[in-house]
């Protein structure tokens, strides 16, 4: 349990900043899905509730021991990935759901949580100027075989999403020129096998309609196209809340989750997307201050692979809407509706926090 020296030594402009911005998610996702079925609104409300009990509660326990655990949890979330490719929900194109009795859940996620906290135990007592290969060998095993697992479902933009994480703790490590290019000459072959044997016809196409999007103006580059009239008919201003052409009118596809970011410039304008990215901005910075913070090595690596995640993801999130960088499905974190999504953020927002409240422990 936490006393009351841990919960005055608790960020709460962080965590106020954190429901500001689910807040700000909350209010789009009502204007981009009130004429469809199923109230999002109201179900990200539900999941902002139960993200924030689950914050508190990774609170009560010290980040040391989850990282103890990390193993185990890691092992347990694989067991569950594997399963998924045989017993798991189609939802969108992906075998990626375990469905239970009054929701569904996206185990590929949470699993973001377990990594981090097993690369930190990892790096933990890592007091070398650089990355050695034995490390380097190992924490990529450690983030491959869930990437190999979620891209098997198939869900490439979740499984992208792990890379920062991977990225963020080398970076900390300290990368030499033989590794870095070992592991362009991986990533080359990786992605010219995966478009020989792995990918998808639809994913392929999203790859060639970011560059050519007119070249398939009603299939693979339709939601390019729609993204960026959204993003460019906000003007300075915007057409107001609930006023935008593309997204009450339908023709902006998945705009309560990954073109989220549309809707804000289309109803809001350059001034509400600025206002926004302020507001990301101050989180991400808050969360990065807490870098500084930490009373060990473990708590570093902790605090900036999260930043690394929410940041990266929220990069091509924005990239995705105006057309830089292919679909990939990466929603929007705390913006974007998502249970599953949500869920995980706040965890992992909750791993920093931690790190931040007991800086002065056993000092």
């Amino acid at each position: 349990m936490l006393d009351r020296t841990q919960i005055g030594n608790i960020d709460w402009v962080l965590i106020g900043l954190l429901i500001l911005n689910s807040a700000i998610g909350v209010a789009v996702i009502y204007s981009s899905s009130q004429h469809l079925p199923g109230d999002y609104h109201l179900k990200q409300m539900f999941w902002i509730i139960v993200s924030l009990i689950a914050l508190f509660v990774f609170l009560s326990i010290d980040y040391n021991s989850l990282v103890t655990y990390s193993f185990p949890f890691y092992l347990i979330c694989l067991v569950i990935l594997v399963g998924i490719l045989f017993f798991g929900v189609f939802i969108s194109g992906a075998k990626s759901w375990i469905r239970l009795p009054f929701f569904q859940i996206q185990p590929s996620e949470i699993c973001k949580i377990t990594v981090i906290l097993l690369l930190a135990q990892v790096f933990s007592g890592f007091k070398k100027a650089y990355l050695t290969w034995g490390k380097a060998v190992f924490s990529g095993a450690v983030i491959g075989l869930p990437i190999v697992l979620v891209g098997l479902q198939p869900d490439l933009g979740t499984a992208l999403s792990y890379v920062p994480i991977f990225l963020g703790v080398l970076i900390l490590a300290g990368l030499n020129k033989k590794i870095v290019i070992v592991f362009l000459i991986l990533a080359v072959l990786l992605g010219i096998a995966g478009w020989s044997f792995l990918f998808k016809d639809y994913q392929k196409d999203r790859l060639t309609t970011l560059v050519f999007p007119s070249k398939d103006p009603l299939g693979a580059g339709y939601q390019i196209m729609q993204s960026k009239i959204a993003v460019g008919s906000g003007g300075f201003l915007g057409k107001g809340y609930m006023k935008g052409s593309q997204s009450q009118l339908r023709f902006l596809p998945a705009r309560h989750t990954d073109f989220i970011f549309s809707v804000i410039g289309e109803e809001f304008g350059f001034v509400g997307v600025v206002l926004v990215l302020l507001c990301y901005f101050l989180l991400i910075l808050r969360l990065f201050q807490s870098v500084f913070k930490a009373r060990d090595r473990t708590g570093v690596y902790i605090v900036f692979a999260v930043v690394m995640m929410l940041a990266c993801q929220f990069l091509i999130n924005v990239m995705m809407t105006i057309g830089l960088f292919p679909i990939a499905g990466i929603p929007l974190p705390f913006l974007s509706y998502g249970g599953s999504s949500l869920l995980t953020n706040y965890l992992a927002v909750s791993l920093v926090v931690n790190v931040r409240m007991r800086r002065f422990v056993n000092v």
